[in-house]
């Protein structure tokens, strides 16, 4: 069973088009949503959950359809937006009576261990956290109701290195047991890198690229070529490019490069970043 499956996903908006949005998250796995701000990412995540209506496609989550009447269903996501949503005046003993009459599968040992362990102060109330703090109480809740897939939008932003290290961590603990599986979006590539294993890229609301993380790494690569070698390259095998002091460097397809072309391997930011600019000489 696959954990997310989205079918002819469509959205549209005056002015920007979703879509048709196509993409399998097979479960045990975490998949990276990238794009730059306004490709359709929220939009896309905010369809999945059923907060806005969709136009056209399917959704299926854990192989059911989410839907008003399958309570179940949603205690088995947990999800962490952009923005906290808990109102500032509660402390977190509030929180978690407030979630153990919403949630039957809520724990509150689990939240409390994740609370201690993110060191979130259990007698300030929210108003006092700063922005990583609240971050990181959306993770333990989200982690803290039998959760079997979690849906993150930017749920490292805001937090230091050293702690966005600790979350991937707890994140990659989460997939060890195969039933469960994480979509994440979020600009900090370096951390999809860390811990993704597939990668679905987003552009204007159309899906550039959706595949294994190790695979994509693989396929492309970046040349750093001379006019004239850029201009024999075959147009099929160039993605981007752009000009330099020395030449010319170009998002190239790895097994397209000619052995005089001097190559590294292309990070997913690199990837990104030459499919956005779209720059050709």
């Amino acid at each position: 069973m696959n954990a997310l499956e989205l079918h002819n996903l469509t959205k549209q908006y005056d002015g920007f088009s979703l879509g048709p949005v196509n993409l399998t998250l097979p479960s045990g796995c975490i998949m990276g949503f990238i794009g730059e701000n306004g490709a359709g990412k929220s939009t896309t995540i905010k369809l999945i959950l059923n907060l806005i209506r969709r136009d056209g496609g399917e959704i299926s989550i854990l192989g059911q359809t989410l839907s008003s009447r399958n309570p179940a269903l949603k205690e088995q996501i947990g999800v962490v937006m952009d923005e906290s949503s808990f109102p500032d005046n509660l402390s977190l003993k509030n929180v978690d009576l407030i979630l153990k009459n919403c949630y039957q599968t809520w724990s509150s040992e689990r939240f409390f261990r994740y609370c201690n362990k993110f060191d979130i102060p259990e007698k300030k109330v929210i108003r006092e956290y700063s922005r990583g703090m609240k971050m990181k109480l959306s993770i333990a809740v989200a982690l803290s109701h039998n959760s079997r897939l979690l849906i993150l939008d930017e749920a490292t932003s805001g937090l230091d290195p050293v702690v966005r290290d600790e979350i991937l961590d707890v994140f990659l603990e989460f997939i060890q047991d195969e039933r469960n599986s994480i979509f994440i979006s979020s600009h900090i590539i370096s951390d999809l890198e860390k811990i993704c294993d597939y990668i679905t890229f987003i552009h204007k609301g159309q899906i550039l690229l959706c595949e294994e993380k190790d695979v994509l790494l693989e396929q492309y690569a970046i040349a750093h070529c001379t006019k004239e070698q850029f201009s024999a390259l075959a147009a099929d095998a160039v993605i981007g490019a752009r000009q330099n002091t020395f030449g010319v460097d170009a998002l190239v397809l790895r097994h397209k490069i000619p052995r005089d072309i001097a190559s590294d391997p292309a990070s997913l930011e690199e990837i990104m970043l030459y499919y956005v600019k779209e720059h050709q000489i």
